[in-house]
């Protein structure tokens, strides 16, 4: 218990009743123009927290939760991260960044296993993941650099299977990066004994991508097309985009159907069989995880994968620490140890956590510094809601109401001192890029903030509410003058990715006198931990980033 013991804060004692923190999932401070939808929105309790709530702004992006840079954006993963490790790590596309410069991602175990396994069965080097500069969950830079190591290394044979994005990037801007890979497979094939291919793909949101056990079925797709060969072909990568765009004008490549690349006698050039090496190169976890048990796990029903072959598989990291998965993997993760949820349990505290399947691992998972299940059964109640699985935009108001009810009834219950909850709107509606139902989401999160706020006042308790990045306040795509980008037909290019902008950061604790710390330098979402645990009456460990209370 020493090693986690949480002295008394020295200038605030707490509020008497529970800690809640919301978390607004994409509702960060944009431009206000017509295209900011959380500008756009009625938002009266947001409205209201800006006037009589302690309020900053806080950075949720680059370098303020561990990403390379500034020009990088926030995302879901590593926003929760640091709200809840309290301190700012290293993340994903640093990590890999970093071992590929400093060449201990192929001077590695598991890189040379996978080039060896390949060589000896005479089968070939598989890459699977999300062909985009996006830096969200891979970044096509990764995958030219591991074709350039096959080659060097002698790899006749290697096979592509592109998810293609539109998400974390512009809509319909997969021919950018499909040049950029027919370029290189080009140049590499030119060599003697190499034959590299592009084998399978499809949109982000139809195959294999799938999170949190949402759909099955998108894993069930992949699976078809990246290991049994079996979908619609085409003669290359270009083509098949080309040409599923030219059936359905109106599709973002996100929604692209599956398709299989097959060779002049229409036999696909590059299912997945014994013997073979699969490398799955997004560095981020939660979309990953599925198609990871897929290959791995002996015991899986979620869809029938029929004989399965025997390969060596690894990741770029390994996506889940707890259930070691997968076993095999490039690069390390963080290691985020002494996470905000653990130090509570340690101390006797209690803790509740919920939100819908979209968002529910990153308010567990992520919030515990990428670890699955509980610190202590007995003092933490985790609650998913199952999310719809029609369009986002149909349905904008999502499962907000459903988390409100639940978080109502844990606060008035009196079992928890903490609470945490995700409303995963902003980000999931933002993603679609339909203006008017970002609008409605965000209005639809507000009125639940006006429901909560009232039983908050009347157990003597204290919310905070913020957000992990940005997306609805940006759907539409700029120029480099910032003027709105537009599509053929002259309509605005949708913006379907997240944004730079910071996030709002509310403290409502109505009856204790509060006041903002304009000392804290540049305060982002590291600073929330140290801040709620003040509100516990607890002084937050001496490596937290500092609380924005005094």
């Amino acid at each position: 218990m020493t090693r986690y013991a949480l002295d008394k804060h020295p200038s605030f004692p707490g509020v008497q009743g529970p800690i809640l923190v919301v978390v607004m999932d994409g509702v960060g401070i944009g431009e206000k123009n017509e295209g900011n939808a959380v500008w756009l929105a009625r938002t009266p309790v947001l409205d209201e927290l800006g006037r009589h709530a302690q309020s900053m702004q806080l950075k949720a992006h680059g370098t303020a939760v561990g990403l390379p840079s500034d020009a990088d954006m926030g995302n879901s993963e590593v926003g929760h991260n640091a709200l809840g490790a309290g301190r700012v790590f290293d993340q994903g596309a640093k990590l890999v960044n970093g071992a590929f410069a400093d060449g201990s991602l192929f001077a590695g175990e598991c890189w040379n296993r996978a080039i060896q396994n390949a060589k000896e069965h005479g089968e070939a080097v598989h890459f699977i993941g999300l062909l985009s500069d996006g830096n969200v969950h891979s970044h096509i830079d990764h995958l030219l650099q591991m074709l350039q190591q096959c080659d060097v290394m002698n790899v006749e044979k290697v096979r592509v299977h592109a998810l293609l994005d539109g998400r974390d990037v512009p809509q319909t801007s997969a021919l950018t990066y499909v040049e950029q890979l027919e370029t290189k497979l080009a140049e590499l094939n030119a060599k003697p004994k190499r034959d590299y291919r592009v084998a399978s793909g499809g949109g982000r949101m139809v195959v294999t991508m799938d999170r949190y056990e949402a759909e099955w079925p998108m894993v069930a797709r992949g699976w078809q097309l990246h290991v049994k060969g079996e979908g619609r072909g085409f003669k290359s990568l270009s083509e098949a985009v080309k040409g599923l765009r030219d059936e359905d004008a109106g599709i973002t490549d996100q929604f692209l159907p599956g398709f299989v690349i097959v060779d002049g006698a229409g036999k696909p050039v590059g299912p997945i069989r014994d013997g073979a090496s699969v490398i799955f190169f997004n560095f981020r976890g939660d979309r990953a995880i599925e198609i990871s048990r897929a290959f791995e796990d002996d015991s899986l029903t979620a869809f029938d994968r029929g004989e399965r072959p025997k390969v060596f598989y690894c990741g770029m990291m390994q996506y889940d620490g707890d259930l070691k998965l997968p076993s095999n993997f490039l690069v390390r993760p963080p290691a985020i140890a002494e996470t905000m949820g653990e130090y509570l349990v340690h101390n006797g505290k209690r803790s509740f956590a919920c939100s819908e399947t979209q968002k529910y691992g990153h308010v567990t998972y992520f919030w515990n510094g990428n670890r699955s299940g509980k610190f202590d059964d007995k003092r933490e109640s985790y609650l998913e809601i199952p999310s719809d699985t029609l369009p986002f935009e149909q349905r904008p108001w999502m499962k907000a109401s459903e988390i409100t009810d639940a978080t109502i009834e844990a606060l008035k219950s009196g079992s928890f001192e903490f609470l945490r909850i995700n409303y995963a709107n902003g980000d999931m509606v933002g993603h679609t890029g339909f203006l008017e139902s970002a609008v409605v989401a965000v209005q639809a999160v507000d009125l639940q903030l006006g429901r909560l706020m009232p039983i908050i006042k009347k157990l003597n308790g204290a919310m905070i509410v913020t957000a992990d990045h940005g997306n609805a306040d940006e759907m539409f795509e700029t120029d480099k003058k910032g003027a709105f980008a537009t599509l053929d037909d002259g309509s605005r290019k949708p913006k379907t990715s997240h944004t730079l902008n910071p996030v709002p950061f509310h403290v409502y604790a109505p009856g204790y006198s509060l006041h903002l710390d304009e000392s804290v330098p540049s305060p982002g979402l590291a600073n929330v931990a140290a801040t709620a645990l003040q509100l516990m009456g607890l002084k937050a460990p001496s490596d937290y980033e500092r609380s924005v209370l005094l």
